[in-house]
């Protein structure tokens, strides 16, 4: 089945509203995609689409405000600059090389990502190496972590998620968005803390909390960096 949208005229202009049904929602609610750069219509499975209309309509100021506050887009591409863990690095294509992603630093002392091959392959190529060094720093430390707890994850996923950092299954299976690589070092700890705690905790209890600060530091820092600057990781790629 394809996406559905509907159509709300914002200011002078049409915008299409992409709909998302979930069994989990109680309410009809709007939610903004920052890295679609679009807003999303969120049904319970049951409401009918005349009411999911009449509530956007109702929130075109919330529409617009929030379009107009979206971050811009940064797509890969040679000359920008980009936070691995924390840190910016400046991307620099380099044609000759193979097809190659390399970290190191220039003649002044700042970070760069060296992107080897032809020009039209750099995105692709570079969007490939950040998921597999999310992959490198994550499932070890998901591992690490998971052990502290006693568990060991059934497996360790990561994916390209816009609504939700991480998550864990009731059958302990982990799956993380490769953009935390992007956040700070401390943060990502913390995110990987926070679902293998749900791997004893499914709930947020006080029993959970503990938890997850027994096997992370910055507890309550790296959540409000999280929910504060997250969004501005999806801006990228």
């Amino acid at each position: 089945m394809g996406k559905r949208y509907i159509r709300v005229d914002v200011g002078d202009k049409p915008l299409l509203i992409q709909i998302k049904r979930h069994h989990r929602a109680r309410h009809v609610s709007l939610r903004m995609d920052v890295a679609a750069g679009r807003p999303i219509l969120v049904l319970p499975r049951q409401a009918p689409l005349n009411e999911g209309l009449a509530f956007a309509n109702a929130k075109r100021q919330w529409l617009e405000e929030n379009l107009e506050a979206l971050p811009p887009k940064v797509p890969f591409a040679h000359g920008i600059i980009m936070p691995i863990l924390g840190v910016d690095h400046i991307v620099s294509h380099v044609p000759w090389w193979r097809g190659t992603v390399r970290r190191g630093t220039d003649l002044l002392g700042d970070a760069i990502l060296e992107v080897g091959g032809k020009s039209q392959h750099l995105s692709r190529r570079l969007g490939d190496w950040l998921r597999e060094e999310a992959r490198r720093e994550i499932t070890p430390l998901a591992m690490e972590k998971a052990q502290k707890v006693g568990r060991r994850p059934k497996r360790i996923a990561i994916r390209d998620t816009h609504s939700c950092w991480g998550s864990c299954s009731p059958q302990g299976a982990l799956s993380f968005c490769w953009r935390l690589v992007l956040a700070p070092a401390w943060v990502l700890d913390y995110v990987v803390a926070h679902e293998v705690a749900h791997m004893v905790h499914l709930d947020h209890s006080h029993d959970f909390w503990r938890q997850v600060n027994e096997i992370t530091s910055d507890m309550e820092a790296a959540y409000k960096w999280i929910y504060n600057n997250g969004p501005s990781l999806l801006r990228y790629g």
